[in-house]
């Protein structure tokens, strides 16, 4: 195992890797950002050094920065959480260049998966279905256009590089391709450095479904079954669940095991998240491979007792493969639900930064919470809205759902606005509680005209 660890994030990422990494006995350097450096997980970590101003360019993704230094402070490897680098296959060559390991697949990997077009293509050839999508879209505007158009209406343009829901722009009719089209190869640029975009048919009214896959890069494979995460506001989740309610188990292991399987001929050499779109006459249609930890992790771990963080390091250690497949459950356990808390508003969904003058999370027996804040802290404008994940585990899918209301009515924050309200609007939301669950729901809820006295009647 590794003596020290540098970690290049932040909030509650770092402060469950300085967490995990206690419990290996490993010492653990906190990289932070001006912004942050008064956040708890800093004082935790056994380490500490600034990497610079609060932009992301200038502190979590300024590839040297990080690099200097965890070497300055004797780093044996780098643990890029999930987010900023956690998917730069140039960072991690650079990491390897300068005697790190990177806590994460190969740089190779992350090349193929950080690519949209190329990871469907070689998914697709090892038998994974999807649906009709173009290659990265080439030419003049009007070229690119074209070769979108010819997917059929409604399609969704997406970019290349990058995820989160940035950069994707769902187009119903042909007149108003061009300016979806340009808009989100805008975004893609400035989000990811990268404008190339591509068409995807789009399904109405799909299930999102992701799978966790395990990996060692010489034929080797598990998976840790499935997570549902559907609702989602702006392309970018909030409730996620495991399992996947409603779902035939026996289809749901099915497409496991093909997921596993194809990523293990392919030689992937790690953890990996297969995220796929479920529809009722199609099934499932493969979305793309996330080559890192996702934040919805915690509900796998839950309700498999795996702890996905010390399998990463471990695996990254070079134990036997046999000791870490071995960890695998035959079944999951339970019912695990996570709810993100988010500094925003719920009607609008747009970021609420500020200063947490209160900030009270639930304490429940069994209730699991995952932060970077504590009160007092400020919500910069910098970075991701998100100030907790909320997660809750238990026997069955309804009386998850209870506990998750209970903790988050008890979840008390002033300072800022947050999207509590709209969680618990959810979680009483007639479709979701009967798991008829789809990526519109989030839509469909706000647009009720009970909506926001509801809202007012629930939020903290």
């Amino acid at each position: 195992m590794f003596a020290k660890v540098a970690i290049a994030n932040r909030g509650a990422v770092a402060a469950r890797l300085v967490r995990v990494l206690r419990t290996l006995g490993v010492k653990s350097l906190a990289l932070c950002s001006e912004a942050d450096r008064d956040l708890p997980y800093v004082a935790e970590a056994d380490e500490f050094a600034v990497l610079g101003p609060p932009p992301p360019a200038a502190s979590y993704l300024n590839r040297q920065a990080v690099l200097d230094a965890a070497v300055a402070a004797g780093a044996d490897a780098v643990h890029p959480g999930w987010g900023f680098l956690s998917e730069d296959a140039e960072f991690a060559r650079l990491a390897a260049a300068r005697g790190l390991v990177f806590i994460g697949p190969s740089p190779h990997w992350l090349g193929v998966m950080g690519d949209k077009p190329v990871a469907r293509r070689v998914m697709a050839e090892e038998g994974f279905p999807a649906a009709p999508a173009t290659g990265e879209l080439v030419g003049t505007l009007e070229e690119r256009a074209a070769a979108a158009a010819a997917l059929g209406f409604p399609l969704m343009i997406k970019p290349a590089g990058g995820g989160g829901g940035i950069g994707m722009a769902a187009v119903e009719a042909p007149e108003k391709l061009l300016k979806a089209l340009e808009a989100a190869e805008s975004l893609a640029l400035r989000g990811f450095g990268r404008g190339a975009v591509y068409a995807e048919r789009l399904l109405r009214r799909p299930r999102h479904v992701e799978f966790q896959i395990v990996a060692n890069g010489r034929g080797g494979n598990f998976h840790l079954f499935e997570r549902d995460c559907s609702v989602q506001r702006r392309r970018q989740k909030v409730l996620e669940e495991a399992g996947a309610p409603a779902l035939d188990r026996a289809e749901l292991d099915l497409t496991a095991r093909k997921a596993a399987e194809a990523l293990g001929r392919l030689g992937y050499d790690h953890l990996g998240t297969v995220e796929t779109l479920h529809d009722p006459q199609v099934g499932f249609s493969f979305l793309e491979v996330n080559p890192r930890l996702q934040v919805e992790h915690a509900v796998t771990e839950e309700t498999t007792g795996v702890d996905l963080v010390a399998l990463q390091l471990r695996l990254a250690a070079g134990e036997p493969w046999a000791d870490l497949a071995g960890l695998r459950p035959s079944a999951p356990e339970g019912h695990a639900l996570e709810a993100r808390i988010y500094a925003e508003d719920s009607l609008r969904f747009l970021p609420s930064p500020g200063r947490l003058k209160v900030f009270r999370p639930p304490k429940m027996p069994g209730l699991r919470l995952e932060t970077g804040y504590r009160e007092g802290a400020t919500v910069t404008p910098f970075y991701d809205p998100m100030i907790a994940q909320v997660v809750v585990k238990a026997p069955d899918r309804a009386s998850a759902l209870r506990q998750m209301d209970e903790a988050l009515a008890a979840f008390v924050v002033e300072g800022v606005k947050t999207n509590i309200g709209f969680a618990r609007a959810m979680l009483r939301h007639e479709p979701f509680v009967a798991g008829r669950l789809h990526t519109g729901l989030a839509e469909e809820l706000i647009a009720q005209p009970a909506y926001k006295d509801e809202l007012a009647a629930l939020s903290s």
